[in-house]
């Protein structure tokens, strides 16, 4: 094992309490061989790039994913506290929730299922895919050396399908009950913080608002509204000595398909700072309170907003929120930053080898890929502990002129930083020369080789 960074060793030494003393090398070995090791993400890829393909107990480390003791939920809980303490010490936390598909095949990989594969489908091409589906919470936090928000992954649950429980008798959870249980598992680690939660249509569930409304402190929600949807105003107050119970909802109103073909709504112009992945952008808005509400389902008080583009380039949609105080821009600025959720995924699929790992236990299965999903976030963190030390560096060419640091440039500083930190011996008659070991030179000759 090289002799770490201050940079890198103190955002490991927190994780360190969760293992055991028997397997804490398993564990540094095979989270710095995942940073090392390019293209697949296998146990043997990452022992190859830390130098140990003679290693005679490989099965070791193979364990430490289907046998050893030791809880991920926890790993999450220190993951998250370590992202809010270096990124969003203050102010309301706003967390994007958001499920991807893990292509999986094979008789062994009993959680599989065969879902729509979003990242290959369109409005007009629909195309499902056999694979493993996983719900990921991520923080959406600013970095500053990146100059925009990135949504970093902190908690990722694994969704069965619906065949697996049948086959083992159980009850089928589904996406939105899973969405429920981690947000309660979130407003546990955090009572005294304001959480913002970011969803798509999916979670647009008046069963799952109600529930985080329900939480103390509530968690706000914001997601799309369907046009159609029936909304009501507030239930009149009961008489006294009125029989019968209290009304749950008073007069229907207009739904949000006639506030945008109404030509008496009084449109407010809007300029978004960031509209999906463009720029400044100027769009008309309208808003108001009312009662979601549904026969046999309880009351859920929302903020609507309605939006358009004066020149027509996008539909008409609706947002809700369930913080009936929020301004309708804070709304639309905390829905927009929910595309940094597939940025993410796109991300650890192409820097962190998601889907590239070939674990067949189950136990493996549910802890590998959120820890691959988890290393974006370490790595950040990483690379931010290099930046504040004036380490950070960014790719640039003649061709290309880059202001801003990417993923890519955060891993390979952190990559960087750990092939520095092997033992050097460098000349000191020759200050332009360096010499190498030749097991290391050895070492990145094969990594380099085999990177494709």
């Amino acid at each position: 094992m090289p002799t770490l960074s201050s940079e890198i060793r103190a955002v490991l030494a927190v994780f360190l309490p969760l293992f055991s003393r028997r397997v804490l090398r398993q564990v540094q070995v095979l989270v710095l061989g995942a940073i090392l090791a390019p293209g697949k993400r296998t146990v043997t890829s990452a022992l190859r790039a830390m130098g140990l393909h003679n290693e005679a107990h490989f099965q070791n480390y193979h364990r430490l994913l289907n046998r050893a003791h030791w809880s991920s939920r926890q790993a999450s809980r220190i993951l998250l506290a370590l992202l809010v303490h270096t990124f969003a010490a203050v102010g309301p936390l706003v967390v994007g929730i958001d499920e991807t598909l893990e292509r999986r095949r094979g008789d062994k990989i009993a959680q599989k299922g065969i879902y729509r594969d979003a990242a290959r489908s369109s409005k007009s091409f629909f195309v499902k895919s056999s694979g493993l589906r996983w719900i990921s919470l991520m923080l959406l936090v600013t970095i500053p050396w990146a100059g925009r928000v990135w949504a970093l992954p902190f908690l990722t649950v694994l969704a069965p399908s619906e065949r697996y429980d049948q086959q083992r008798r159980r009850r089928h959870k589904t996406l939105v009950d899973w969405a429920r249980q981690s947000v309660k598992q979130v407003r546990r680690w955090l009572p005294e913080r304001t959480l913002v939660l970011v969803a798509d249509s999916s979670y647009a569930v008046i069963e799952f608002l109600h529930a985080c409304a329900s939480l103390v402190p509530a968690v706000s929600v914001v997601t799309r509204l369907r046009l159609d949807a029936a909304l009501y105003a507030p239930a009149p107050t009961k008489q006294a000595g009125k029989v019968g119970r209290p009304r749950k909802k008073g007069k229907r109103l207009p739904t949000l398909a006639q506030v945008l073909d109404n030509s008496q709504t009084a449109w407010q112009k809007l300029t978004l700072a960031r509209w999906y992945s463009q720029e400044q952008r100027e769009v008309e808005i309208v808003s108001g309170t009312a009662l979601w509400y549904h026969s046999g389902k309880p009351v859920v008080p929302i903020r609507w907003v309605l939006i358009r583009d004066p020149q027509g380039k996008f539909k008409p949609q609706a947002l809700l929120c369930t913080d009936l105080s929020a301004t309708p821009e804070q709304i639309v600025n905390w829905f927009v930053l929910r595309w940094q959720l597939e940025t993410t995924f796109q991300q650890v699929r192409t820097h962190l080898g998601v889907e590239t790992q070939r674990q067949w236990n189950e136990l493996a299965i549910v802890r590998t890929t959120p820890a691959l999903l988890g290393l974006f976030s370490l790595v950040t963190l990483m690379a931010h502990r290099q930046w504040q030390q004036g380490k950070l560096s960014i790719r640039q060419a003649a061709w290309y002129v880059k202001e801003r640091a990417t993923f890519s440039d955060a891993i390979a500083c952190v990559r960087r930083q750990l092939w520095s930190d092997v033992l050097f011996c460098t000349s000191s008659a020759k200050t332009d020369i360096t010499e190498i070991q030749q097991a290391l030179l050895a070492r990145f000759a094969d990594t380099l080789c085999y990177a494709a």
